[in-house]
């Protein structure tokens, strides 16, 4: 029998011929050590030239493609492709991983760069959005991320002389970047005139924000900041493919086969032609250089590498080549020399001298080469080419010998026979020729049996056989030279091979896969001396195997390093080494043959093999080598903790199953019951299938689990004190070494890790978000920082956290078979063992990846349990046989016998070992495991008296120890917990049923007792006094599911699975009677009532039995169920049954008889039951939950004062109901404790305790009942009922307003105006009168006879000379966004400035100046603002905008933290808040940001803001949140609010817990919308509602309410700092005693109203903030106000519109005062140089248009309603009012000989008043035939011409008055216009953009120059143009700081500033114009 082990010898890499040229860039270095680093394959290569020796690095497993050097030359990063490509950080030197950064990229990683000092490294994917990355590379973190670019990067670098700035370029691109915060913000270069647009393939980054990029055209473009400011033509004659710089310049290598340097400033040195040199060539193309000193490193397209010396520029060294395009196949070695041949599809064949590793000969030739063999003799060399012709040379001087042409395909094999006299050519036309060698190779034969191409062949040594294998995968074999095929086998079984090169046939069947018919094995090669085996196959391993292997599935031993298929391997003559060469990676690969050694030699074997080297898990034969598997570890494998349903799918179940109780709604809900349970203790320990989970604190108390319980059990008062933060099975346990905090993992979709203090039983951290199914093992590290995790997915991944942070550190793949153990080493936290299934492995961590190295111990044993020893090297670990291996480093030293059957847990002592096994043995062994210096039996015998409990079975298999205080603490697998004295006795301190499910549980009619029946066939009785222990226990036959005490508790009756039950004597145990009538599980039975007379007992079969006690007779059947039994109850007379059934039906029978009865639900309530244990009928309807579906009611028990029904169901919750729970989803407490389904609950028969046990937990616990009234106030571990109340949490217009606003994104948005027709840039133009009589515009004749043009616009009142504007600066803006957002008005620098914000923009007045500054960095609106009130952090503010999809591009949604003085950005904080951010707050340190989004989750997320980093996020809420803020005092509590909600929530490490809010506390306190949170000492929370109410919490519990704090909603509260006082704001009528303004005690008990004088019916207060003495308020109606505390007097600071859009603008023709009308009803007016509103009228009325007359002393307005009115300005007396139309009015205008005023409106018209005629303003004329509505009008200067814009885009000129339209171009060209506010015409076609298809110009307006023309549009921009623009796509600037649909812009008189008006912003922006020089 063969052995089936993997060999015992191996491979080394010992050289690499080639490099990867072939669509790779700028991967060639010089490191510090002057070696050449670069890759090829999937290794990286360190090549010494001096010493010409290699190293390589083998961390990747696919092809490298990029290649990056850090600045002090030493680490290198590389990137791969492949479906997760990683990229690999490490150290040149030692070729050992550093770091290994993953999880973000897909397909491959394209170019690298590291920054100026290293410490951050980018990386560009090969993904469709070409994503960009940003690490900490050296913690394998990322710091940001966003979408690169829609097509190829190509190169990317970091800008070395600016801090956080990159470039990127690629196809058709140049790319700045700026990295602030997690944001990466690009700029597009403008190529502008300089350049053309095109590709750009590599850059570098020089001082002074210059950028060098070489263009696909040869051009090197030079950057200035993103403008190209100029090209150097024809710096190559193609492409630059690489660029490099250095000290004392740049290096560029281009297409056209040149390497030019140049200096810094990029003036010219030298250039160096290689194609001319010597080994130049044709065709030359350059893909790296790197330039160092003297010397320069070129790597070409076709893989050479050359080196160049400077002074002798021109002889090139060529100092490494390999094949280049196409694919290599063709191998051969020498016969007698150490010699190899290549031939590739390049066409050229190589010789390779194996000893001096380099080339020695090349050839090329006419056609591709496939295949090559060597003469015996070496003179030949015989080449099979793709054409289907073949090449015979001679060796010597490779002259051609004889070529051939027998077939038309390709030739894939030949071989030479072994006496040298024929050849065997295999070709794709499925034959083999035979050739005569001597005969000048003539044909002698061919072999024509096969039906597919020939692949492999192999001679007999006597040279009389031929053996092939095709593509079919059929071996044949032929006689030679004839080529006859042999049919009879018997004949070859004496034939000896003279090679093996075959893939088929018995002596290597185990080169292929057990189960699989792949043929991915390419080659194969037989060394016969040392009996193994080389394959190569698709994947790009090299595998050794024995040789023969003739069972499938064989051992090997792999080697990476090709990274696709290799198409080919062979041993050399010698057999020294193995020559492989890969396909498309065209390289090849010499490796070192190191035969068997001593096993001690092995110690000393280089890293790098044990690295490439494993016994790999694909080897999977039979495993004949490992012995059966114990049964306990083989049922524990099986388990696979998967739940069809989590804990964490309920709250989307819960939203499915909303419908359902919509319908309930109206009902009235039952309230919770008053009083509660509180978990008292536990009997259960875990150890059925965990181990290695008990252990001492640090007070020596007992920390150990069960269930989804910790448990804490204090030995000396015997009481247990419980973590309760888990909500499923916990199933590991380990403790930090201080011994006072404990980490347990759980089961889940997404199973958590908690770490607990178990002093306080508080979470300090959660671990989430990166084990699926479950957590198995876990271990903290030595220094307790860190801490370890392995996951139950199918990976069994691990992952390494430092847990405080709740940070992933690293994570890996585990194994495919299950992990028991994980263990970090105690001296090196870098360094981890993990053990289990078939697996030992030692890892270490590197980066954000850990790498990790299968135990070398020959065959692989299941290990059970692990430990470190005395030093950093030795591991012990515990077999699954019984065995201690002990390992140095990663070498099995020896084994040691150390228990019968498995070792299950092991602990190091100081000075030793003690182990535990399966044989219930506790062993101690000195420090060698030696010598065995104590063995303890667990037994009867020697438990001490003091024992809480009896041991079920001597010897019981022992699943967890520890040490400490004196004693052994031993956990067993059935559930005890023993304490055993170093002296022998023995106590038993815990105990529990084993593993089985336990449904029996009763409870004693009159004593503290319970009795419970299992699966595990135990009856046991406990004792439920302060005691707790377990009294009696049995042994039964079968296992149970019911037991009940008789009702003098003398005898207790025990169903059993089998069908029959037994009565025992409930103090003995002993059986009293027996029976078995029934086949199917006896499910519930119960004596009756009173004297006991008769017993019912329920089976499975549907059947109830009753029978007589005292006569022991069966009387009674009850027949007719549907289904099984589940429920029986005795009514109090013992005359009538209640059953539950299966099929949910409700039966009653009539006792002993068990006649069937119908009894009416009225009537069921009246009977008195004598207990009530049923789920089903009417009195408790409300215990079934919304999502019944799912989960089942599984028990329920009533207290006897019928007051309190207690239910327990399938998800593990123990839940409390009002009796009798009528009406649907009643309201409840409910407790978890139990992990998956509670099977009973019991009162006890005084109700002071509650019993519970849990199905698969197998524990039973027992819990105090709190009656109300006697509760203290830290209860409430509870948590309140499922569904949110109904209640509909109140109305208000505002916050109606508020949640259902729609932010629209200003990039996304569309019209303002319903438009229809053709847009202005794509209308078709018609040809002007002098196009269409062949005169050009703009070539008259220079003598014309025509009147010269008129000027287009009449310029008055501009001063002499005409200056164009430059640009425009904003000076001013008037607005505040109040009306949707809140808490956005604040204090800065003691009260001298204050900040807001409106549109896009955040504003800091200075209140003494009066001057606004701004922060205009946002690229949309800002949604919320807040001020860092720590001092170390002074004037710091977050702001967070609008966005739309979370994908971390420039549109997502992002908060700016920036410094409101300078207005420097200090970090953007791009997030996954779709849709916008609406709140944030800062923490009590400053360092932490917390924000909400607006997303369908509302996410809530907690920021380190100065790092970017994201800490926790977690989804909020259903419905919209509105604030949440940090406690003033914490960095790690917050409440959040919002709609029928409010949430406390703690930061534990990385996870986010909350509480929902308790109401219960208080009667009648109904969950209504939360608006706003203050805070008062002592832990207190405010929260101001919608009815106006504050709410006040201590913690999560409601105390009291504060009445109508305010009439309406609470929209804003501030807590000040300094003295605790509160603030509260909210909507509210002024009366004497009440105001919108409040300012409160510390407690809210007292407070002082302030009224706003604002003249509104109403206040509306948004946002409050007290100042020294001030309060600073902000209103709905945009107001902001300054209210002095003591003389309560009002300031008014900022005015704005209340309501928008705003429409109309009109400036005054001479002053700088302006005009806005809006949808507010307001018309107003503003004063530029006082920065102030001046005046305002209230119309009552929207309005839409306003207008100076000429002479500025008359105002026309119109409105909405169709009406205009006319005031005198002087004294705002109206002068006239009209109402011809019904609609609104758009533009109004009056002409300027001030005759006429022109009124344009929706209605399609423009109507003429003569107003000379008076105020009775009656219509003199009107336009006809307008196409759509009137936008925009214009007069002409002398009054005679009206110009109108129209919704159709149609522009259109009328006289004036007659109405009578201008048809004739010529007349219309003539026209001077007194102004120009139009969008259309041919004048202004340019202010039309590409991207208006969606959203339109909206507005415009001329200077009075007449040199420029201002635009606004519905993406909210302002744009300045030169007037006029006729050519399309105008060149202009553009300005933001505007939300959506910018509506009116006006210059005022003398050009001195523009007016634009906001749409959605409601704000009005004034721009300082910059005219140009003279």
């Amino acid at each position: 029998m063969a052995d089936r082990t993997a060999p015992n010898c191996h491979l080394r890499l010992e050289w690499v011929y080639g490099y990867r040229g072939h669509q790779c860039r700028n991967n060639l270095y010089y490191t510090a050590a002057k070696e050449i680093v670069y890759f090829v394959a999937g290794v990286g290569v360190v090549y010494n030239t001096r010493e010409h020796k290699q190293k390589f690095y083998v961390g990747h497993n696919d092809d490298i493609i990029s290649l990056a050097l850090h600045p002090e030359r030493v680490l290198v990063a590389t990137g791969q492709v492949g479906k997760e490509p990683y990229i690999c950080v490490w150290d040149s030197y030692t070729v050992q991983t550093v770091s290994i950064l993953k999880d973000v990229h897909t397909h491959g990683i394209a170019c690298l760069a590291f920054d100026q000092d290293g410490q951050c490294l980018v990386s560009v994917g090969l993904d469709s959005k070409n994503t960009i990355c940003v690490w900490d590379w050296r913690r394998g973190k990322v710091l940001a991320a966003a979408p690169g670019h829609t097509d190829r990067i190509f190169d990317i670098s970091w800008d070395l002389y600016q801090p956080s700035k990159l470039v990127s370029c690629g196809v058709k691109h140049i790319k700045f970047w700026s990295l602030c915060g997690n944001a990466l913000t690009p700029k597009r270069g403008v190529f502008g005139k300089t350049g053309d647009l095109q590709t750009i393939l590599c850059l570098a980054c020089a001082r002074d924000e210059v950028t060098y990029s070489g263009a696909l055209n040869g051009d090197i473009y030079v950057w200035k900041g993103i403008n190209l400011i100029r090209t150097v033509q024809g710096a190559h004659g193609s492409g630059i493919f690489s660029m490099n710089a250095c000290e004392e310049g740049f290096a560029t290598g281009g297409r056209d086969g040149c390497v030019r340097l140049w200096d810094l400033n990029f003036k010219p040195i030298t250039v160096i032609d290689l194609r001319e040199t010597d080994q130049g060539y044709k065709g030359l193309s350059v893909r790296s250089v790197c330039w160092r000193g003297d010397h320069i490193l070129v790597g070409t397209q076709d893989s050479e590498i050359f080196e160049v010396v400077v002074h002798d520029r021109n002889k090139p060294f060529l100092i490494m080549q390999g094949h280049c395009e196409g694919e290599l196949w063709a191998l051969a070695v020498h016969p007698t020399k150490p010699l190899a041949m290549t031939g590739s599809d390049d066409r050229s064949v190589r010789i390779w001298s194996l000893i001096d590793h380099a080339l020695i000969a090349r050839c090329n030739m006419e056609e591709p080469i496939r295949c090559a063999a060597v003469s015996t003799d070496g003179i030949h060399l015989a080449l099979g080419m793709k054409d289907g012709s073949f090449t015979v040379l001679r060796v010597r001087d490779m002259t051609e010998v004889v070529h051939i042409k027998d077939r038309k395909e390709a030739i894939h094999e030949l071989k030479y026979s072994p006496d040298g006299a024929h050849l065997a050519v295999g070709s794709n036309d499925n034959s083999v020729d035979i050739y005569g060698v001597v005969q000048r190779y003539k044909k002698v034969g061919e072999c024509i049996g096969s039906t597919s191409f020939i692949t492999h062949m192999d001679w007999s040594t006597d040279s009389k056989y031929l053996q092939t294998n095709d593509g079919s995968g059929k071996r044949l074999f032929y006689r030679m030279p004839s080529g006859k095929e042999v049919a009879n086998k018997e004949e070859l079984k004496l034939v000896q091979w003279s090679t093996w090169t075959c893939v088929l046939g018995p002596e290597v069947n185990g080169i292929w896969p057990k189960y699989s018919d792949i043929n991915d094995i390419n080659s194969v090669d037989a060394n016969f001396n040392s009996q193994v085996l080389v394959t190569a196959d698709d994947y790009g391993l090299v595998k050794l195997l024995r040789y023969p292997c003739l069972k499938k599935g064989a051992k090997f031993k792999k080697y990476l390093g090709h990274s696709a298929h290799i198409t080919n391997a062979r041993w050399s003559h010698d057999y020294q080494w193995v020559i492989t060469i890969g396909g498309a990676d065209h390289s090849v690969f010499q490796w070192k043959f190191i035969p068997e050694r001593k096993s001690k030699d092995a110690l000393h074997i280089a890293p790098q093999e044990t690295l490439a080297d494993s016994n790999s898990e694909e080897s999977d034969s039979d495993q004949s080598d490992v012995p059966e598997m114990d049964s306990e570890i083989e049922q524990e494998t099986q388990l696979t903790y998967r739940r069809q349903v989590y804990k964490e799918d309920l709250p989307q179940l819960k939203e499915q199953c909303k419908e359902k109780h919509r319908a309930t709604a109206t009902k009235k809900r039952e309230r919770a019951p008053g009083s509660s349970v509180r978990l008292h203790f536990i009997h259960g320990y875990r150890g059925y299938d965990c181990r290695s989970n008990l252990f001492y604190t640090q007070t020596g108390e007992i920390v150990y689990h069960v269930a989804a319980v910790g448990v804490v059990y204090n030995r000396q008062q015997n009481t247990q004190r419980f973590y309760l933060g888990h909500d499923d099975d916990i199933l590991c346990l380990a403790i930090h070494p201080l011994k006072d905090y404990v980490a347990t993992g759980q089961v889940g979709r997404d199973s958590p890790i908690h770490i607990w203090d178990t002093e306080v039983l508080k979470p300090l951290s959660v671990l989430k978000g990166h084990h699926q199914y479950g957590v198995c093992a876990v271990d903290f590290s030595a220094d307790g920082k860190r801490l370890a995790s392995v996951g139950l997915d199918d990976n069994h991944t691990i992952v390494l956290w430092d847990w405080r942070k709740g940070e992933k550190l690293s994570a890996i793949r585990g194994s495919k078979d299950k992990i028991f153990v994980i263990k970090i080493n105690p001296y090196m936290p870098e360094k981890l063992i993990t053990a289990g299934v078939k697996h030992m492995k030692f890892w270490h961590k590197a980066g954000g990846g850990v790498i990790g190295r299968k135990g070398n111990m020959g065959k692989t044993e299941t290990m059970m349990c692990a430990v470190y020893g005395w030093t950093e090297e030795m591991v012990f670990s515990g077999t699954c046989t019984g065995d201690i291996c002990i390992w140095r480093d990663m070498y099995l030293i020896k084994t040691i016998k150390a228990h019968d059957g498995p070792v299950f847990s092991m602990h190091a002592l100081e000075k030793g070992f003690v182990t535990g096994g399966k044989d219930g043995v506790v062993a101690l062994w000195d420090d060698t495991f030696e010598r065995c210096l104590k063995t303890y039996a667990i037994k009867r015998s020697v438990l001490a008296p003091g024992s809480k409990g009896l041991l079920l079975e001597d010897n019981p298999s022992i699943r967890a120890i520890s040490l400490g205080h004196g004693h052994i603490l031993v956990g067993t697998k059935n559930g005890e917990i023993l304490e055993v004295d170093k002296s022998g006795p023995i106590t038993l301190l815990v105990q529990g049923h084993m593993e089985g499910e336990v449904w029996g549980l009763a409870t004693h009619p009159h004593l503290p007792l319970c009795a419970t029946v299992s699966d595990d066939k135990t009856l046991r009785i406990w004792d439920l006094s302060p005691s707790h222990c377990m009294l009696a226990v049995r042994k039964l036959k079968k296992g149970g599911r019911c037991c009940c005490f008789s009702p003098d508790g003398k005898a207790l009756a025990v169903g059993l699975n089998d069908g029959s039950f037994i009565i025992v004597n409930a103090d003995t145990l002993e059986d009293l009677v027996s029976f078995h009538h029934r086949k199917d599980v006896i499910s519930e039975i119960r004596f009756s009532p009173g004297a006991g007379k008769y017993l019912a007992v329920a089976s499975c079969d549907s059947f109830i039995d009753i029978y007589n006690v005292m006569s022991s007779k069966r009387v009674g059947v009850c027949k007719g169920s549907l289904s099984y039994i589940t429920h029986l109850d005795w009514d109090k007379r013992g005359k009538l049954l209640q059953v539950n059934t299966g099929a949910k039906e409700q039966l009653f029978f009539e006792a002993p008889r068990g006649k069937k009865q119908t009894i009416p639900a009225t009537a069921v309530e009246k009977i008195d039951w004598c207990s009530w244990t049923c789920v089903l009928g009417p009195s408790c309807e409300g215990i079934w939950p919304v999502v019944s579906d799912v989960t089942d009611v599984t028990s329920s028990c009533l207290s006897g004062d019928k007051k309190v029904l207690v239910t327990g169901d399938d998800f593990g919750y123990v839940k409390l109901f009002r009796y009798p729970v009528k009406g649907k989803f009643a309201k409840f407490k409910r407790y978890v404790a139990h992990s998956t389904h509670v099977t009973n609950v019991r009162w006890t028969h005084d109700d002071r305790l509650l019993v519970t046990v849990g199905g698969g937990d197998t524990s039973l616990m027992i819990w105090n009942h709190e009656p109300e009234g006697q509760r203290d106030s830290r209860q409430c571990d509870s948590e309140e009922s499922d569904i949110e109340s109904e209640d509909d949490g109140g109305y208000d217009s505002d916050v109606t307003r508020e949640t259902e606003i729609n932010y629209t994104i200003k990039a996304l948005s569309t019209n303002v105006r319903p438009m229809s027709g053709v847009k202005p840039h794509l209308q078709q133009k018609e040809p002007s009168v002098d196009e269409r009589q062949g005169v050009v515009r703009g070539s008259r004749p220079p003598v014309s006879r025509a009147l010269p043009q008129p000027e287009k616009l009449q310029t008055n009142n501009v001063g002499k000379k005409k200056r164009p504007i430059e640009d425009l600066v904003l000076e001013l803006v008037f607005g505040y966004r109040g009306n949707d957002c809140r808490n956005n008005v604040h204090y800065l620098n003691e009260g001298a400035d204050i900040i807001y914000h409106t549109a896009s923009v955040g504003i800091v007045l200075s209140l003494t100046t009066a001057c606004q500054s701004f922060y205009v960095e946002h690229t949309d609106d800002i949604l919320c603002l807040t001020i860092n009130q720590h001092p170390k952090f002074p004037n710091v503010v977050a702001t967070g905008q609008v966005g739309d999809s979370a994908d971390m591009s420039a549109t997502s949604p992002s908060i700016h933290v920036w410094d409101a003085m300078n207005k420097q950005t200090l970090s953007v904080l791009r997030c996954f808040h779709s849709r916008g951010v609406c709140s944030v707050s800062f923490s009590a340190t400053g360092k932490l940001l917390l924000s909400v989004g607006l997303d369908p989750e509302h996410t809530i997320t907690i920021w380190k803001w100065q790092e970017g980093a994201k800490i926790a996020s977690r989804a909020g809420h259903t419905q919209r949140i509105f604030v949440a803020e940090f406690r003033p005092d914490s960095d790690t509590q917050f409440v959040s609010v919002g709609i029928k909600h409010v949430r406390f929530w703690t930061l534990a490490g990385r996870a986010l817990l909350s509480k929902k809010g308790v109401l219960s506390s208080i009667e009648e306190a109904r969950m209504q919308t939360m608006l706003s949170v203050a805070f008062g000492a002592n832990n207190l929370t405010f929260t101001g509602t919608i009815s106006g109410d504050v709410c006040v919490w201590k913690e999560h519990i409601l105390i009291r309410i504060v009445a109508k704090a305010h009439t309406g909603p609470v929209f804003t509260m501030y807590t000040t700092l300094r003295d605790g006082l509160i603030v509260t704001g909210g909507k509210e009528r002024p009366s004497k005693e009440g105001g919108a303004l409040k300012l409160w005690d510390q407690e809210l008990k007292r407070c002082r109203a302030f009224r706003l004088e604002t003249g509104q019916i109403i206040d509306c207060v948004r946002s409050v903030c007290r100042g020294k003495g001030k309060i600073l308020v902000g209103t709905r109606n945009a107001e902001i106000i300054e209210v002095g505390e003591k003389n309560a007097v009002c300031n008014i600071l900022v005015n704005g519109h209340m309501d928008g859009p705003i429409w109309g603008l009109g400036t005054h023709p001479t002053r700088d005062v302006f005009l806005s009308a809006a949808e507010d009803g307001t018309v107003r007016l503003w004063d530029i140089p006082e920065k102030k509103m001046l005046n305002k009228v209230n119309l009552g009325h929207p309005a839409r248009t306003v207008s100076y007359s000429p002479q500025g002393d008359m105002v026309a307005i119109g409105m909405k309603n169709g009406e205009f009115i006319i005031l005198l300005v002087t004294s705002l007396k109206i002068w006239g009012k009209k109402r011809d139309r019904r609609s609104a009015i758009q533009d109004i205008r009056f002409s300027p000989d001030s005759r006429y005023l022109a009124v344009g409106s929706i209605e399609n018209a423009v109507d003429f008043y003569d107003l000379t005629l008076g105020p009775a303003l009656n219509r003199i004329n009107c336009c006809r035939e307008i196409p759509s509505f009137v936008m925009q009008m214009d007069f002409s200067a002398d009054s005679s011409f009206i110009q109108l814009s129209t919704g159709a885009y149609k522009r259109l000129v009328y006289e004036v008055p007659s109405g009578k339209q201008v048809a004739e171009q010529a007349v219309i060209d003539r026209i001077t216009w007194a102004t120009w506010t139009s969008v259309l015409g041919d004048e202004v076609v340019g202010i039309w953009s590409r991207n208006t298809d969606k959203a339109d110009v909206t507005c415009a307006c001329v200077s009075h120059s007449g040199l420029n023309i201002v635009t606004g549009d519905d993406f909210g921009m302002v744009k300045l143009f030169d007037f006029p623009c006729p050519e399309k796509f105008a060149k202009h600037k553009r300005f933001l700081g505007h939300s959506a649909h910018l509506t009116n812009v006006r210059f005022t008189s003398g050009d001195r500033y523009v007016i634009s008006a906001g749409g959605d912003d409601r704000s009005l922006f004034v721009w300082r114009c910059v005219h140009a020089p003279h």
